[in-house]
């Protein structure tokens, strides 16, 4: 057998791989003052810094990191030399650039990202060192040969759509897995981190990482800092378990955003389905306590946060206030007059719903004769993002419906259909926003959409001025499936595949009250602006600062490789058991009390024979024939079982279904927790977890002399789930005046007497040794789950009791490294047997001097 401690060294997971190195250049001077250790993870690794050192900086930090930096770039001709150079400023429609608005004053925001334009790699080294000095930006050149893949291909063509519910089922429809783009998206986010590192102050910095470009960056950074405060926030939709299952890597990319201390997303929906995901494919429960939603994962609490981001107000009343953008309405007033226009800003690709919407305004028109000739469906389509056959398909089908719509129902002087494609600056979009009645998004999916926000500070005008101080009115038609959509609730929503109820949604808001739209739009505004950007940058930030509140008080380690990656953190009391600190301790003793679990500890969990082996049967007679021990098998299992197993260890005490029934020797009689106990409540209660069963595939009832256990860890696991919850309050209901505890567990519900628990087995071990005046002054304690912990607790307040003498001879010990009320773990069964085969050889070595 090889314990899991060397397994793990085999255990690759996909996605393991090599760098793709850049060309060899000149790196920023690095702001770290702490010591470099080497790391036994990998090579990377080699040369990363251990956030462990003490840092001679104390100021915070946020680096922000996303694929694009909030800046714009341009080349322009020198006047005197007449040689070109980059010219670069600040991109303020950027959302990113905007996150500092809500941080504090004294804060520094450092960006890190890659730029729109192409740098010549003999000009990088230049730009580098300028765009830190001046904007300090920390720009990732990626090579050609993995941005085209990165991006275009595993981005844009695989995680795109199918993060909006597109399933790749032909080769056609969309791009399908492909190893070589996923190669790719990983070197790329390799080279991102290089550059974080390159800045990063690891004890004083909080990094917060954008979008589904770099999900896996989280894992590199953790690789490198097991203390590094991180957030990670995701501007797409996240799709259901059933969608999120088909990725082939999908638990690298689980496994990697939980290297995040928080994770972020606009909407509950986006959330549920990524906690679901935790749920079905890691086996990870969440629980909301105080209003916050947290995952445990190995020791760490990772914080999951909603909230939709906003737009920046200022820049949006800077653009109302603008000169040109006044004579651009009156030029607009003029072009639509006496027209009630419908507006629409959308981007070129697949998932706007475009096409819907023009077919929801011809419908209307149809519906509604009385429109033709003055309702306008003013429709904006931005440059696509991403490139491909789809969204060539998507915009023919949009201009080929707009003509022929035109030719149906225009007339002279009248177009129902008027499509703007080509760029417009936000001063020409404002513009529109404020001479429209209504603006119409019909998504099919989106992650957030911020375009209902702008209308609707652009129908309320500019702050102060008398328009503004006047009853404003506008009218949203929004899709169901947009992000911004729950945030919006005077909004009109649509099912936009419902052409028909799109329609009617779209008369509807040209056509109520102008009480109603003024009602509506004073409710909007006043969500939209007071949740601008920068209130959802602060909100973020504060949620990060309290969940990395405990960072510097647990200790923590990484183990794993590749993206199995994880950071462990437990007390710093928690420790490895080793040979040397139990041998000697257990030579000294005179009374030692050894209690094991069975199921977890002694026997693996993943074996189908449950028999204990030939050699844990010699070992533990080995204990079991010294005469300064006192043995016992503590186990929830039934007590013919595990008398039948352990028949050839006749001095081994056992304490079956968590201590109900117990003997201390062989030839002894069991005794029970309760003489004469009624278990009249078992009538009462396996009724109702046959119920259960029955509505619940893959669970199964498991009759205990003394307890009734409902397993569904065969079951679907959110269904299993939420039938154990309601069957838990189903149960403690019809027992609650019965002397029985319900406890929920792994995957199990079980219903026992009251008082039974390990812990109180401990208790009675401990108690007999003391009256036998043979105070136990060695005692090991080994077990693997929660139950075990009652034990470690007894262990506790039997040494406060003073009847366990109060020295260092005491070892609690969980299996495996998780949070415990052990202070000591070992990593699997193998290591457990290894150690109790060491001291039994100790006892035969006793033996034989005597």
């Amino acid at each position: 057998m090889i314990s899991k401690s060397y397994a793990n060294l085999l255990d690759l997971a996909n996605g393991n791989f090599p760098a793709m190195e850049e060309p060899r250049r000149k790196v920023f001077p690095r702001t770290m003052t702490v010591a470099g250790v080497l790391s036994e993870i990998d090579d990377d690794q080699a040369r990363s810094v251990s956030s462990d050192a003490l840092s001679a900086v104390t100021a915070d930090r946020l680096i922000v990191v996303a694929n694009q930096l909030p800046l714009k770039a341009s080349r322009v001709t020198d006047e005197k030399t007449g040689e070109l150079s980059w010219d670069f400023k600040w991109d303020e429609s950027s959302l990113y650039w905007h996150i500092k608005d809500g941080l504090p004053d004294e804060m520094e925001v450092i960006y890190v990202g890659s730029l729109k334009a192409e740098i010549d790699p003999s000009e990088q080294d230049d730009v580098s060192q300028m765009l830190l000095e001046k904007f300090k930006c920390v720009p990732a050149f990626l090579p050609p040969s993995i941005l085209d893949k990165y991006y275009h291909g595993f981005c844009k063509q695989y995680l795109w759509p199918l993060f909006h519910y597109r399933l790749p089922f032909s080769g056609g429809n969309g791009g399908r897995f492909d190893r070589g783009l996923w190669e790719a998206y990983v070197s790329a986010n390799k080279i991102f981190a290089q550059k974080v590192i390159e800045v990063i102050n690891p004890d004083d910095d909080y990094v917060w990482i954008h979008d589904y470009h770099l999900m896996v960056l989280p894992t590199f950074l953790r690789r490198h800092f097991n203390r590094l405060r991180m957030g990670f926030f995701l501007h797409s939709p996240f799709p259901s378990s059933e969608i999120y299952r088909t990725v082939p890597v999908r638990e690298e990319i689980l496994k990697a955003l939980l290297n995040a201390d928080l994770v972020g997303f606009h909407t509950f929906d986006y959330a549920r389905h990524f906690l679901s995901c935790c749920s079905r494919m890691l086996g990870l429960e969440y629980q909301s306590k105080r209003g916050y939603i947290g995952l445990e994962y190995y020791g760490r609490t990772i914080g999951v946060k909603i909230m939709p981001s906003g737009i920046h107000m200022g820049q949006m009343e800077s653009v109302l206030k603008d000169s040109c953008k006044q004579s651009k309405v009156r030029e607009l007033e003029q072009e639509y007059a006496g027209k009630m226009v419908l507006l629409g800003v959308d981007d070129m690709d697949t998932f706007k719903g475009v096409n819907l919407k023009v077919l929801a305004m011809e419908q209307m028109l149809k519906s509604h004769r009385s429109l033709l000739g003055h309702a306008v469906l003013v429709q904006i389509l931005n440059p696509a993002r991403g490139k491909g056959r789809d969204v060539a398909e998507i915009e023919a089908e949009i201009r080929s419906s707009s003509e022929r719509i035109n030719q149906e129902l225009g007339t002279p002087g009248y177009t129902p259909i008027v499509l703007i494609d080509k760029p417009l600056s936000l001063s020409e979009k404002v513009a529109y926003y404020t001479i429209s009645e209504a603006a119409i998004v019909t998504a099919i999916r989106d992650g957030m959409n911020l375009t209902p926000y702008e209308y609707v500070v652009c129908r309320q005008g500019i702050s102060g001025s008398d328009a503004s101080n006047s009853p404003q009115k506008s009218m949203l038609v929004v899709s169901e499936f947009v992000g911004c959509s729950p945030s919006l609730s005077g909004a009109i929503r649509v099912n936009p595949w419902d052409v028909d109820a799109s329609a009617e949604a779209m008369y509807e808001a040209i056509s109520i009250s102008d009480f109603e739209k003024q009602m509506r739009h004073e409710k909007h505004y006043k969500y939209v602006s007071t949740h601008d950007v920068a209130y959802w940058a602060r909100s973020f930030f504060q949620d990060l600062e309290r969940t990395c509140v405990d960072h510097f008080r647990s200790r923590c380690w990484g183990i794993g490789l590749s993206f199995g990656f994880r950071v462990v953190a437990l007390d710093p009391m928690f420790r490895k058991l080793t040979s040397d600190v139990i041998m000697d301790a257990y030579e000294r003793a005179q009374n030692r009390a050894i209690l094991l679990d069975y199921d977890g500890t002694v026997m693996p969990q993943s074996s189908i024979d449950k028999r204990p082996s030939a050699e844990v049967i010699s070992i533990i007679n080995r204990l079991c024939s010294d005469p300064k021990n006192t043995v016992f098998v503590v186990s929830g299992r039934g007590k013919e079982d595990l008398a039948k197993w352990f028949a050839p260890c006749e001095r081994l005490g056992i304490a079956a279904e968590h201590g109900y029934f117990m003997r201390w020797l062989a030839d002894e009689d069991w005794q029970t927790h309760a003489q004469n106990a009624s278990f009249g409540w078992m009538h009462m209660a396996e009724p109702v977890m046959r119920l259960y069963t029955e509505s619940t595939d893959g669970s199964s009832i498991e009759r205990k002399e003394s307890a009734l256990v409902w397993h569904f860890q065969d079951a679907d696991t959110a269904f299993g789930s939420a039938q154990a919850k309601e069957m838990l309050d189903h149960l403690e209901s019809v027992l609650a005046n019965e002397p029985v505890v319900v406890k929920s567990g792994q995957y199990i519900i079980e219903v026992k007497p009251q008082g039974v628990t390990k812990g109180s087995v401990a208790q009675k071990i401990f108690e007999s040794m003391f009256r036998k005046e043979r105070r136990a002054d060695f005692v090991l304690c080994v077990g693997d789950d929660r139950s075990d912990e009652d034990m470690f607790v007894m262990i506790g307040d039997s040494i406060k009791a003073d009847v366990i003498v109060n020295n260092k001879s005491v070892f609690a010990c969980t299996v495996g490294q998780k949070p415990s009320r052990a202070e000591y773990y070992l990593d699997d069964t193998v290591e457990v047997i290894n150690m109790l085969e060491n001291l039994g050889d100790l006892s035969g070595s006793e033996d034989s001097d005597s």
